[in-house]
């Protein structure tokens, strides 16, 4: 029975440790470019607004309730009427899965539902819900045309996408 020795410069063919600087090396290249050269991040949706001073064309402040039966109550605060339902079983399980998601964080921050979301409709066509109470805006524009027209759908004057 012979004894191996293996060393570690063994364990690892070496081309794969020279590919694996080589990328070590590009990172570090392309972060000093960046930091060096100035370039600046590219800008979010919201700052883009923002710095233009960009008005929405049209816009809506809506509260989402769940009823005891399953239904999604939305509610226009500023007419304080019914914008929408959604029943159990309807095909707007995006509607619900965005709300979920924004419900959550404003219970990890104690939160309530009270306060509302602002859906708008922007002049480039894209539309963005923002929580009046946590900041987070979320860009529908960016889950597809069909997502997007179930959220354009609660605006009084939605245009047909």
């Amino acid at each position: 029975m012979t004894a191996h020795s293996h060393s570690h410069a063994d364990m690892l063919p070496k081309g794969t440790l020279i590919t694996a600087g080589a990328l070590v090396l590009f990172a570090l290249t392309a972060t000093a470019t960046v930091r060096l050269a100035h370039i600046p991040a590219a800008a979010s949706p919201v700052a883009m607004r923002d710095a233009g001073h960009m008005v929405p064309v049209e816009q809506r402040n809506l509260r989402f309730t769940d009823r005891a039966d399953g239904a999604v109550v939305i509610e226009d605060v500023d007419q304080r009427a019914t914008a929408a339902v959604i029943e159990p079983g309807q095909k707007t399980g995006f509607i619900r899965g965005v709300m979920r998601g924004l419900a959550r964080e404003r219970r990890s921050r104690g939160i309530g539902n009270g306060p509302a979301f602002n859906l708008s409709l922007w002049r480039d066509g894209e539309l963005s819900l923002t929580d009046s109470a946590t900041g987070r805006s979320i860009e529908l524009t960016a889950f597809g045309s069909t997502n997007r027209a179930s959220f354009l759908a609660l605006l009084p004057k939605a245009p047909v996408s």
